[in-house]
């Protein structure tokens, strides 16, 4: 195979072609390690090397790196790997790595992050949250019914968080007009707070949103 271009990523990066098509990253060291030079051809061993050997390695490593910081989907780390342009197989290697070792898992992430959310955000303002994460809604659904299954309110919980942001408005729904009631239900709602929770708060007034 032939080397097409290398261009300059950074300062120490590049980006290599072969035969037309974009294949990897190197740094500027590996370059010289493996006698990459546009024009020139990229023999066989070396090109095994680069990506079966060292780059499956370095994505590991990134993604035990990101780990250490914080947890994360499996989609999220997916995407940081294919953001650092690393072949489809070697993003696929890593995760499987990472997989293999628990170190990704879904359903803990969701149920986590439900607990740690749990009174402070709407079940709907927390379920389109995890979805943007990449976790699936059966995913979810099961993380929310585990929580339930151990004692976890979510109704009384809704309830709460919406008595908390009412009170931030210093709004009091005794004292509130069918206008400004209805206003306040749609900011309710705004806030992932559900209609039934809603109309027990304010109210017939408090309607549909």
């Amino acid at each position: 195979m032939t080397v097409t271009g290398v261009e300059p990523l950074s300062r120490s990066r590049y980006k290599v072609y072969l035969d037309d098509s974009f294949a990897f990253v190197l740094y500027k060291g590996e370059l010289r390690l493996y006698g990459i030079r546009a024009g020139e051809e990229l023999d066989e061993k070396a090109y095994r090397q680069i990506t079966e050997e060292l780059l499956p390695q370095r994505a590991k490593r990134r993604c035990m790196s990101l780990l250490k910081d914080r947890p994360y989907t499996e989609r999220r780390l997916r995407e940081k790997l294919e953001e650092g342009l690393y072949p489809r197989d070697c993003v696929e290697a890593a995760l499987d790595y990472v997989r293999s070792f628990g170190y990704v898992d879904d359903a803990g992430y969701a149920r986590d992050y439900i607990e740690n959310q749990w009174g402070k955000r709407s079940r709907r303002m927390m379920e389109q949250d995890l979805r943007n994460r990449g976790v699936g809604p059966e995913v979810i659904g099961e993380a929310f019914a585990s929580l339930e299954r151990d004692g976890a309110d979510g109704d009384e919980a809704e309830e709460a968080l919406a008595r908390r942001l009412l009170e931030k408005k210093h709004f009091l729904p005794e004292e509130a007009g069918r206008e400004e009631t209805r206003k306040m239900a749609a900011f309710l709602y705004r806030k992932g707070i559900g209609g039934g929770t809603i109309r027990r708060i304010l109210g017939d007034a408090g309607g549909q949103p």
